[in-house]
Parts: C-alpha cells; structure tokens; sequence
C-alpha cells in the first residue's frame, strides 16, 4: 500500500483546507446559533464539485475514488463539521439513484445534487427502529400505476432543508430485509409533513421527523426492483462510515493543530505550557491515536476502492475514531482553561457536534458486534 496522496490528491487537500479554513470556520459559531441555513455556502461548495464526489460524470459529478472523497470530507471537517454531512448524502443518493433510479429521475435530481442547489435525503430510520433496520414498519402499497406511502420516519439529517427524500418502505407483509423497497419522494408532495428535531450539537444539519400520510408516488420514482432496498443503502454504509470517521477525525486533528499552537504561545511559571510533560505528554498520545485512526480510515477506502472487503475496517473505524475524536477535543477544551469552556473558542460546539457520531449511522455496540462477527464469524453474534 502506497502511503502517499497522489499529485491531485494533495492539491486538493490544500484547496478544501484553505477553503474551510477562509469561508466555513469564521461562520460555524453563527451558524450554530442561528440554525438559518447557508444555501449560499451550499451552492459554493457544489461549485468546488463537494457535492459531485460520487454522482455519475454525465450528470455533473465526478465519480471520484473514495480515497478522495476522503480527503475532501477530512479536509472540510477542518472549518465545520457539519458540512461533511452534505457530503455523505449526496454521495450515498448519488450512487443509489445513479444506480437504481429511471433516466427522468437521474436527469431530475442529480445534476442539481451536485450543483448545491438540491438535497436529497436518506429516509430509513424511524422511531423504535434505528440499528435493527430490517424491522421497518413505513409501508408502502400499490395502488394501480403508483404507489401509496404511509409510516414516519426519524432523526432524518437535514430533512427540514431537502427537497426530496430516498424513503425506505415495506412493499412485502413479511419482515426482514427481503421485503423493503426504495423511493424517491418529493417533500412537496400532499401528505408529507415535518417536525425539527432540537439537537445538542449538528444544529446545520437541520435533522426531521418526517411523516408520510398517505403520499402517492408513480412507479417510476420506485428505485431499482421491489425487496432490494435495504441492499441498496447498506452497500454504502460500510464507506460512509468511514467518511463519518474522517469527518471527525479532521475535527480533532484542527482542534489539536490550535492548542499546540496555544500551549507553544502561553506561559506559567516562567514557562510555556508546552515545557510541562503533564500537557506535552497527552499532546503526544493524542497525535498518535490520530495519526493510527487516520491510516485505519485510509486503509478502508483503499479496500474499497480495489474491490476487497473492508467492512471490519469501516466497523473499526466508525467505534474508534469517534470515541477518541471526542477525547481529544476535550482535552484540547482543557488545555485552553476557562476560555475553552466558552462559546468565544470552538472547542464546545466541536465536542457538541462530534459526540453525535458515536451513535448516529451505528452505535459503538452495534459496531463492535460487526467486528466480532467478521473476526469469528456470525455464530458470535447475539442474534
């Protein structure tokens, strides 16, 4: 495995580092307190293409190799973390609808994806059904040329702000994944309503209860075959997994990057901080789990991008990185005294949005449970 990025790769971990460090970091504390949200920064981004990472070239992505999106995802979590979550859907509805969706639908909604004019979301949660996804109740029956949607589903990341969801519905009486089709569902559409979810931290991703009651859609919007959705979203999960991972990780990385910066800076007895081993120490054991954690994500998208299997690696990933993510931050917190517990510095809203990610798209016990089960196998499994 070739350690290093490519010549494009580095250029474009220079331009988004600049990027987020110029237009995203200065604005991540209002925007947090506001809640409003910046389609002006949405549509910059989808300039630069961050939203086309994974959306087929003829309707104007890129369809880069995931160690890239990577990079991108990284490099953005440097100026706010919330933004990475754009990434992740448009990467996760850009692959299922450049897959599964009709030419009318693909040529609706892909192009203005990437643009940043667009979002689509990924509707699957629901309450009482989050890790357990096979157990979906939303329900989805036909109805001559269409079909008719009814259910609520829950904690949708930006589902206040989109425009049209991937919904996942049961089109079969039986449970399991079998039975679970896709749909591309406009949010405009008689029946849909939606309630804000008031979070601790994230608060740009805008996350929704959405309620379908009795939506119609026509059978074009149904999403590749009847009983292959939950197949359809799981297949992206193993990398978005890791993208989460990184997003967190390029959050940890810029708060460790400012408080050695501090520490060199700041004096105590005739000192710098920096000259005290009890904070010099913990500044070493952090760059080190960063710099294992970074390769570990590294290492799965490598995978991915040859073919290979890598769900342990994206499991791992998705336990550690946000676990130690959150320590660092706060240590960084600490490091800064008093200041670092106020909302002048950012390391409050970092811990804040960070923390979400050990339980969002798989909890740490969920994780763990999928690595167990890749090391020896299902009989390790609870269930």
């Amino acid at each position: 495995m070739d350690f290093t990025y490519t010549t494009e790769q580095e250029e474009l971990s220079r331009t988004v580092r600049l990027f987020a460090a110029r237009e995203l970091a200065p604005r991540a504390r209002d925007w947090d307190r506001t809640q409003e949200f910046p389609w002006d920064m949405w549509r910059r981004m989808g300039e630069l293409g961050l939203f086309g990472l994974r959306i087929p070239a003829e309707f104007g992505g890129q369809e880069t190799d995931l160690v890239t999106m990577g990079v991108a995802v990284e490099e953005i979590a440097r100026g706010d973390f919330s933004y990475t979550s754009g990434m992740h859907l448009a990467g996760l509805a850009g692959e299922i609808l450049g897959r599964e969706a009709t030419p009318e639908i693909k040529k609706q909604w892909l192009p203005s994806t990437a643009r940043g004019e667009t979002i689509v979301a990924l509707a699957l949660t629901e309450p009482g059904v989050g890790s357990d996804a096979a157990k979906l109740t939303c329900r989805a029956e036909r109805d001559g040329d269409g079909y008719v949607i009814t259910g609520e589903k829950s904690g949708i990341t930006l589902g206040m702000v989109s425009q049209a969801a991937i919904v996942f519905a049961r089109t079969e009486g039986r449970g399991g994944a079998r039975g679970v089709t896709s749909f591309l569902v406009p949010l405009d559409r008689p029946g849909v309503s939606r309630s804000p979810l008031r979070d601790l931290g994230c608060r740009l991703m805008q996350r929704a209860v959405l309620s379908f009651d009795g939506v119609r859609v026509p059978e074009s919007h149904r999403l590749g075959q009847e009983g292959t959705g939950f197949y359809q979203v799981m297949r992206g999960f193993d990398y978005n997994r890791i993208m989460i991972a990184l997003g967190c990780l390029g959050t940890a990385e810029v708060s460790l990057d400012e408080t050695m910066a501090y520490v060199r800076d700041r004096r105590a007895f005739g000192r710098t901080l920096a000259q005290f081993e009890g904070v010099s120490f913990p500044i070493a054991e952090a760059a080190t789990r960063l710099e294992a954690a970074k390769w570990l994500c590294y290492r799965g998208l490598f995978l991915a991008d040859r073919g290979q299997p890598y769900t342990k690696e994206s499991a791992m990933a998705k336990w550690w990185v946000p676990k130690i993510s959150v320590e660092v931050i706060h240590q960084c917190l600490l490091f800064h005294g008093h200041y670092g517990y106020t909302e002048e510095l950012p390391f409050e809203q970092r811990l804040r949005d960070v923390m979400g990610f050990e339980i969002g798209d798989g909890t740490a016990e969920i994780t763990r449970m999928i690595i167990a089960r890749e090391l020896m196998g299902r009989e390790s499994l609870p269930y």
